[in-house]
């Protein structure tokens, strides 16, 4: 299976730690998606987005860095790729740093544009209320 590696860098007008909160609250991340979210603060615990994402924290560093091992459930079974969500602050806000490599060739463009229209949009809109 080919795959290829997403990179994106977003600045949210957010100190690191309400970015990172965003993405590690069940609650907010359900406000966020729009769809229930579970997400476990435990290195090696499990994620989920509604019955759609899924995956698990390979390393959790508050307020700075994520990993995690992340999957769509119509990618091929067992597939998953690495996430990581680098948060840095800068003088406006926190620069977040996006990598997400192994993302199967064919759902690429889709995911990409996801992580746009999905989480970077809403969440600025959300962090800038």
């Amino acid at each position: 299976m080919e795959t290829k590696d997403i990179r994106q860098q977003v600045t949210f007008k957010a100190v690191p730690h309400e970015v990172y909160e965003i993405l590690m609250d069940s609650k907010k991340h359900t406000e966020l998606a729009g769809d229930k979210a579970s997400i476990s603060r435990k290195v090696g615990g499990k994620f989920t987005v509604g019955d759609y994402i899924e995956g698990k924290q390979l390393e959790l560093i508050p307020d700075a860095k994520i990993v995690q091992a992340w999957r769509y459930n119509d990618w091929p079974e067992g597939h998953y790729s690495r996430a990581t969500f680098a948060l840095e602050k800068v003088k406006r806000g926190t620069r977040l740093t996006f990598v997400q490599s192994g993302v199967p060739d064919e759902f690429f463009e889709d995911i990409k544009q996801g992580w746009i229209d999905y989480y970077w949009t809403p969440m600025k809109e959300m962090l800038e209320k």
